[in-house]
């Protein structure tokens, strides 16, 4: 069984529930997604499939992307990831895939590229306090202070060290954020509250391990 979709964030707006609540939530594009390759444990190593999503013109795409659609039999895509499964013995290359494997009331797991916000200072990027800004002069009011270690040893500044640099721009997941409608017809999820990444960035949606809870962020290591 699949598990996981590719889709496209289409923006935010708000509804209303059965009770009158108000509900935000962020509306996606998810899917149709075919399945281009398929990888099983024997083969490969692991389970898993490679999902298309996004056509485009033959022209736009390389030689070597080009082969791996031909041997498929598909059109190609503009994207192409791998999502994985417990078992590829029900799956074949050219399946469709479609947003109804998601349910109203479940919990998924989105991930996306964060939006870049450039070169940032210590304060707005690791919220830092800053210097006192009364009583007498300061040099350095959103300065980040020392970076040394203090010593002749190890001479070097540790790496991890929080400083001012490139702010988002890196892949974050959303975890357990639930499914509040599903509209089959117009491949479309609407999601509660935001996910990251901005206005038709690609997104990977996968059914939640942790099912329950409030949503959690987890910042993932930077892709080269």
């Amino acid at each position: 069984m699949i598990n996981g979709l590719l889709g496209k964030k289409i923006g935010m707006t708000q509804i209303f529930s059965e009770d009158g609540d108000v509900i935000p939530v962020t509306i996606i594009e998810a899917g149709t997604c075919k399945v281009i390759r398929v990888k099983s444990e024997e083969k490969d190593g692991y389970n898993a499939v490679q999902l298309g999503f996004g056509e485009i013109a033959e022209r736009k795409v390389k030689k070597p992307r080009k082969g791996i659609f031909d041997k498929a039999g598909a059109k190609p895509t503009r994207y192409l990831k791998e999502v994985r499964v417990e078992s590829v013995d029900d799956i074949q290359v050219g399946q469709e895939v479609f947003v109804d494997i998601f349910a109203p009331g479940e919990h998924v797991d989105i991930a996306g590229i964060s939006k870049g916000r450039g070169f940032a200072g210590v304060m707005k990027r690791h919220n830092f306090s800053g210097a006192p800004a009364s009583h007498g002069t300061h040099e350095a009011f959103r300065h980040g202070g020392s970076i040394g270690t203090g010593a002749a040893w190890p001479s070097r500044v540790m790496k991890g060290k929080k400083m001012a640099g490139q702010m988002g721009n890196e892949r974050v997941t959303i975890q357990n954020i639930e499914v509040v409608r599903v509209v089959k017809d117009q491949n479309l999820l609407l999601i509660r509250g935001a996910v990251p990444g901005s206005k038709d960035g690609l997104l990977i949606i996968k059914k939640s391990l942790k099912k329950k809870g409030k949503p959690e962020v987890k910042q993932d290591k930077k892709e080269s």
